[in-house]
C-alpha cells in the first residue's frame, strides 16, 4: 500500500507539474474546436447582369434509423415512405424496403435523398418521423455550396471553374481561376464545442473571425451576343462535320469581349466546350495573316496598295519550293490591293521577299514594334506566345521570308489575330482585349478592373483606312462576295491554311477563317471565326466554312443592337484605289444589260458578272479584249458568257 500510494503521488506531480498543459491539451480538443467558417463565393455576371455563374446552397439528407423508438418507426414508417415517393419520384415500395432493410441492418447513416435545394430541404425535414429531429427521428442534415452555370454550355470555358487541391492551391480556368481572390473572399472561423453524437455547436470567442464574402465579377461578356456566336458556330461545324472552331466578337473601341464560343466535337457527335481553343491554340493563320504583309510594306514604305506585281500564272518559285495560287492560272499583273482583294498567295510572297530580302530583319523589327511577338497579356490564362522565325534560328530558311507573307511558319491565336483586326478598325491602335467590366460587393462598384489598356499604335490612321478599304472591297467583290449585304456593310478577310501537311502518314487537314468588323462606316464590333478539319468533301476555304459564321452574327447583332445604324458606304472616305470607285458605279449601273468590259483586268471583271449571275469561260490572259455578250445587250435568260483576253 506504501509503494502503490507513492507511485500514486509520484504520477499526480507529474501529471501537475510535467504534463498538465498536455493532458489540458488534449481534454480541450475533445470539447472544443476551432472550425472554418466558409465565405460565400461571389456570382458572376454578364455585362447586362444575367447571371454566368452563382453558388447556391444544396442539401444531403441521411437518417440514422436506429434512433426513431420501435413504436414510432412502426406507426410512421409508410407515411414517410410516401412522402419520399410523392417529392422524389420513386415509388412508395421501394421507399419502405429501403428504410426498413436499414433499420433490420443497423444502418445509421441511410442516405434519402441528394443535392436538393433549400426549399426541399424544408419540406424533407416535415416529413413522418424526420420532423422529430436528429435525437428522436434520426434526421441528419449535410450541407454544403456548389457552383451552378445557369447557362449550361454558353461560354462555359471562358466562365471556366476553381478547385482547390490537397495541398490547399487553387487551380482552375476561365474568369473564375483568373479573378478567384475576389470571387472566393475570405473565410472566417469560430470556436464550436461537442455536445455529443458528433455534434458540435458554437461558443462565443474572443477568437471569432467572420467571413467576408467574395465580390460579384460584372464580365464583359454578352450573353444574347454569346448565344448568337455559340449557335452560329455550332451549326457550322455540324454542317461541314469538323473538328473543332471558336468564333469570337470584340468592342472596337474598348477591346471588351462580348462573346467567345468554343465547340470541339465529342466521340458522340456532339459539340461542347472542353478547350478554349480562342485564347490557348496557336496555328499557322494563312492569308489571314495577310494584313500583317500589307500593313508592313505600307509603314515601311515599302508598297502601296496602287504597286503592280505579276502573279506568274499562279506559281512563283523560291529555291526548291514552289508557292502556289488557289486560282490555276493566277491573277496575271494586279495590284497589291487587288492582290489583297483577290488573297493571292504568289503576290505577297513576291512582295515581301524583294522588299525585305537584303534585310529580313527590317520587317521582324516590325513586327516587334507592333508587338505582333509577344502575348496580348490578357487575364484569362492559358495565352499561348505567338511565333516569328528569325534569322540565325534553326525555324529560319530561304524561303522563310516568302512563306511568311502568306501567313505559313509563323502562328497566332484566334485572339491574338482578332486583336489586329481590330487595331485595323480602331484607327491603328491595338488594345488589349478584356474580359472584366467591374467587382461589385452588394451592389456597389467597389473596384473597377481593366479600363481600356492601349499596347501600342500598329500603323498610321491613313494606313488603317487604306486596309478598311481593301477589306470592304474583299467582301464586295474578292474572295468573301458569298457574305456581301446591302444591308450590313462588313469588311474582312477570308484565310484559308493547310494543317499536318509537315507531318508524314498524317492526312491532309484545313483551318478555315475568316476575321473582320461591321459596320465598314463606324466600325463597332471585330469578329474572327476559325474551324478546324472540316469535311474536305464539303468544303475547307475560309470564304465557304468561316466566313458565314461572321455575316450570320454580325447580323444578328446589327438587328439587335440599336445603336449601330446602317450608313451607305461614301468611297471618297477611303484612301485607295481610283479605279475602285469606277468599279463600284458600273456594278450599280448594270443590273440586266451587258457593260462593255474590255480593257479591263480579268478579277475586276469577274465579281461584275457574277453578281448579274453570268458563268465565265475565259481564255487567254491578261486584259479583256473580246466578249460574247455585247455592251448594251439585255442578258435575259443566257447563263454564260466567254471572255477573251490579250
Amino acid at each position: 500500500m506504501v509503494i502503490f500510494s507513492g507511485f500514486l503521488a509520484f504520477k499526480l506531480v507529474d501529471i501537475q507539474l510535467f504534463k498538465g498543459d498536455q493532458y489540458r491539451e488534449k481534454a480541450q480538443k475533445m470539447v472544443f474546436k476551432t472550425e472554418v467558417v466558409p465565405a460565400n463565393r461571389g456570382s458572376l455576371y454578364d455585362v447586362n447582369h444575367n447571371l454566368l455563374a452563382i453558388s447556391v446552397t444544396k442539401y444531403d439528407i441521411r437518417m440514422d434509423t436506429k434512433v426513431p423508438k420501435k413504436e414510432l418507426f412502426n406507426k410512421e414508417v409508410n407515411a414517410l415512405a410516401k412522402s419520399l415517393a410523392t417529392t422524389f419520384g420513386k415509388s412508395t415500395s421501394y421507399y419502405l424496403s429501403k428504410i426498413e432493410m436499414a433499420r433490420r441492418r443497423n444502418n445509421r447513416y441511410l442516405l434519402l435523398c441528394k443535392n436538393i435545394d433549400y426549399d426541399t430541404y424544408k419540406k424533407v425535414k416535415e416529413f413522418p418521423i424526420l420532423k422529430k429531429g436528429a435525437f428522436r427521428g434520426g434526421l441528419i442534415v449535410e450541407q454544403r455550396t456548389v457552383r451552378e452555370y445557369p447557362m449550361g454550355q454558353i461560354a462555359k470555358r471562358t466562365v471556366g471553374y476553381e478547385r482547390q487541391d490537397t495541398l490547399g492551391n487553387y487551380k482552375g480556368v476561365g474568369l473564375e481561376s483568373a479573378y478567384g481572390s475576389f470571387l472566393r473572399g475570405h473565410n472566417g472561423k469560430r470556436l464550436v464545442q461537442s455536445i455529443g453524437k458528433g455534434k458540435w455547436k458554437p461558443v462565443r470567442s474572443n477568437n471569432e473571425e467572420e467571413p467576408r464574402d467574395g465580390f460579384d465579377l460584372v464580365s464583359t461578356i454578352d450573353v444574347n451576343m454569346q448565344d448568337v456566336a455559340h449557335h452560329a458556330l455550332m451549326r457550322q461545324l455540324k454542317k461541314f462535320e469538323a473538328h473543332h472552331g471558336c468564333a469570337i466578337v470584340m468592342e472596337v473601341e474598348t477591346g471588351e469581349v462580348k462573346a467567345i464560343a468554343n465547340l470541339t466535337k465529342q466521340e458522340s457527335g456532339r459539340y461542347l466546350e472542353d478547350y478554349n481553343y480562342a485564347v490557348g491554340e496557336s496555328h499557322e493563320p494563312g492569308s489571314t495573316f495577310k494584313l500583317m504583309s500589307t500593313l508592313a510594306l505600307l509603314e515601311n514604305g515599302k508598297a502601296d496598295t496602287t504597286d503592280i506585281v505579276d502573279t506568274e500564272k499562279g506559281r512563283v518559285k523560291f529555291y526548291d519550293r514552289v508557292v502556289p495560287d488557289s486560282h490555276r492560272g493566277g491573277y496575271g499583273k494586279i495590284s497589291l490591293g487587288k492582290a489583297f482583294e483577290v488573297s493571292s498567295n504568289t503576290a505577297f510572297a513576291k512582295l515581301i521577299n524583294e522588299a525585305f530580302k537584303k534585310d529580313p530583319e527590317d520587317l521582324l523589327d516590325y513586327y516587334d514594334d507592333i508587338k505582333l511577338n509577344e502575348k496580348l497579356g490578357v487575364s484569362i490564362s492559358g495565352e499561348r506566345a505567338p511565333l516569328l522565325p528569325r534569322p540565325g534560328t534553326k525555324l529560319w530558311s530561304g524561303t522563310s521570308l516568302p512563306w511568311m507573307a502568306f501567313g505559313y511558319g509563323v502562328s497566332m491565336t484566334p485572339l491574338q489575330t482578332l486583336a489586329y483586326y481590330n487595331a485595323v478598325a480602331n484607327e491603328g491602335v491595338l488594345v488589349k482585349p478584356q474580359f472584366v467590366k467591374e467587382f461589385q460587393n452588394w451592389n456597389t462598384v467597389e473596384q473597377e478592373k481593366e479600363k481600356k489598356e492601349t499596347i501600342v499604335k500598329i500603323c498610321s490612321k491613313e494606313n488603317a483606312n487604306k486596309m478598311k478599304f481593301l477589306m470592304h472591297k474583299t467582301v464586295e467583290r474578292g474572295t468573301a462576295t458569298n457574305i456581301y449585304s446591302k444591308q450590313l456593310s462588313m469588311a474582312g478577310k477570308t484565310g484559308t491554311c493547310q494543317k499536318y501537311y509537315y507531318v508524314k502518314g498524317k492526312p491532309l487537314q484545313y483551318i478555315a477563317s475568316f476575321a473582320g468588323f461591321f459596320p465598314v462606316e463606324k466600325p463597332k464590333y471585330s469578329c474572327v471565326v476559325v474551324i478546324h478539319e472540316p469535311n474536305k468533301k464539303k468544303g475547307y476555304y475560309g470564304s465557304t466554312v468561316a466566313a458565314p459564321v461572321f455575316k450570320e452574327i454580325a447580323s444578328k447583332i446589327h438587328v439587335t443592337d440599336h445603336k449601330a445604324k446602317y450608313i451607305p458606304l461614301e468611297e471618297s472616305k477611303y484612301i485607295g484605289l481610283p479605279q475602285y470607285e469606277e468599279f463600284g458605279k458600273m456594278s450599280d449601273k448594270y443590273k440586266t444589260i451587258m457593260p462593255n468590259i474590255k480593257g479591263m483586268e480579268l478579277m475586276d471583271v469577274l465579281p461584275l458578272l457574277e453578281n448579274l449571275g453570268l458563268k465565265v469561260k475565259v481564255s487567254g490572259s491578261g486584259q479583256v479584249v473580246n466578249q460574247s455578250i455585247s455592251p448594251g445587250e439585255k442578258i435575259g435568260k443566257r447563263t454564260q458568257i466567254t471572255v477573251e483576253l490579250s
